[in-house]
């Protein structure tokens, strides 16, 4: 009967030890809400990190896949106003190619512009931190770099001008 006991005891406290190791549900962004540190590797194979990120600036970092129809959609809306949002800096990520990106950024204009950055994300960083499920994903940083927001499937430039600035958006 004592072994029995002994047993029992073991038993539970066992199977108390598996069920207090739950899996964390909290996505690294809500536990950090800064500007991650991350490693971009741009179109022109130089790379691209947080600490180029100009200062005082808002700052919106999407993650899209090149071949992702609402990717593109979101794409040529920003370009057609780029020119309300140019306090604004936007780095784009994606996991596919640089072929494809580069083609993705020449499409839509983007790397010219002084305020927007694209490239690959090699280690697989932004969607495992932000745990993406659509593209595309957009988390919205204020100036100071703190998250304001974030988009599980993007949003409109309208939309991101009221967060960033509601005076200049006219409600």
């Amino acid at each position: 009967m004592k072994s029995f006991v002994t047993l029992a005891i073991m038993l539970f406290t066992f199977s108390g030890s598996i069920h207090g190791q739950d899996y964390d549900t909290i996505p690294p962004y809500e536990k950090n809400p800064n500007i991650p540190d991350f490693n971009l590797m741009q179109t022109d194979s130089s790379w691209f990190i947080k600490e180029n990120i100009p200062s005082g600036k808002p700052v919106v970092i999407i993650y899209f896949s090149p071949d992702c129809g609402h990717c593109q959609l979101t794409a040529h809306e920003y370009e057609e106003n780029i020119s309300r949002m140019d306090d604004v800096f936007f780095v784009w990520v994606s996991y596919l190619s640089l072929d494809k990106i580069k083609s993705f950024a020449e499409e839509y204009k983007m790397l010219d512009q002084k305020n927007i950055r694209i490239g690959r994300d090699p280690n697989y960083f932004i969607p495992a931190f932000y745990k993406v499920k659509f593209t595309p994903f957009m988390a919205v940083y204020d100036a100071a770099g703190k998250l304001l927001k974030t988009y599980e499937e993007g949003t409109d430039p309208d939309t991101l001008i009221k967060l960033l600035h509601p005076a200049k958006s006219g409600s």
